[in-house]
């Protein structure tokens, strides 16, 4: 079967000075997971991220979504919302699988879902994103080690698979709107954009 997901499959792999090592920043809507020694960067907003890794083989991932706003449907299982956050979770679980991690070494690590997008508190988009990620996980049976979800914060977190070490800096200020608009841009296409890719089972 043709890979449908490598659109959300990061591309972006750099050197990182800091860390000495190779790294792949993921954007929202991306995914990565790596053998590697190296690292996964991403910045949140109201997004979450869960870095998942297979805590004998070293073998790890991050994404970085958000539930669209599904209206008044939004706690329903069913709806498109919780279908595309379910979609972006299987994306990666089942990437790892493919690559050999099992299912029964598999920890996590979540973070993200804070209220900072203005406009966006009235549905409370954060937090919705921070609920659905620590329920998934609880219903697929992966261990949560850590999480730092929700407040007002924007973070910047650093993901070694191969160790499974977090680093996650609170971004106190931001000058510039990039992070926000870059998370409103991804959200209208959300809404526009059908949840797609055939999804493996395991």
């Amino acid at each position: 079967m043709a890979n449908d997901n490598k659109e959300h499959f990061a591309t972006n792999v750099y050197y990182d000075r800091t860390f000495d090592c190779e790294a792949a920043k993921i954007l929202p809507g991306e995914y990565y997971y790596t053998l590697k020694d190296m690292l996964i960067v991403t910045v949140l907003g109201s997004c979450v991220s869960a870095c998942i890794r297979d805590r004998v083989s070293g073998l790890g991932g991050m994404n970085h979504f958000m539930l669209p706003d599904g209206g008044s449907d939004a706690n329903s299982p069913v709806s498109a919302s919780m279908r595309y956050g379910t979609y972006a979770m299987e994306v990666l679980i089942n990437d790892l699988l493919k690559s050999g991690a099992r299912r029964e070494n598999m920890e996590a690590k979540v973070f993200g879902g804070g209220a900072v997008l203005r406009g966006f508190t009235a549905i409370n988009v954060g937090e919705r994103n921070a609920d659905f990620v620590m329920s998934y996980l609880k219903t697929e049976k992966i261990r949560v080690l850590a999480e730092d979800l929700n407040d007002i914060y924007p973070r910047k977190v650093y993901f070694f698979p191969r160790t499974g070490k977090v680093l996650v800096k609170k971004l106190m200020a931001t000058h510039n709107d990039t992070l926000a608009k870059r998370e409103q841009d991804y959200a209208s296409r959300l809404k526009v954009q059908p949840v797609g890719g055939e999804i493996d089972l395991f």
